[in-house]
């Protein structure tokens, strides 16, 4: 499972986690989060992640 990183702060989305205090399940791949959930963090938006190396 592919992490995916927060370019503004730093925040790593791990799919083996999730967000639980987003309502998030773990094993939610990146691709299928909601299109509104944001950066558990600073508030940002999907587009502001991008795909750890």
């Amino acid at each position: 499972m592919e992490k995916y990183i927060c370019t503004a702060c730093g925040y790593v989305y791990d799919p083996e986690l999730g967000d639980p205090n987003g309502g998030i399940e773990p094993g939610v791949l990146f691709e299928d989060l909601p299109d509104d959930w944001t950066c558990p963090l600073c508030g940002v938006g999907k587009a502001m992640f991008k795909k750890q190396e």
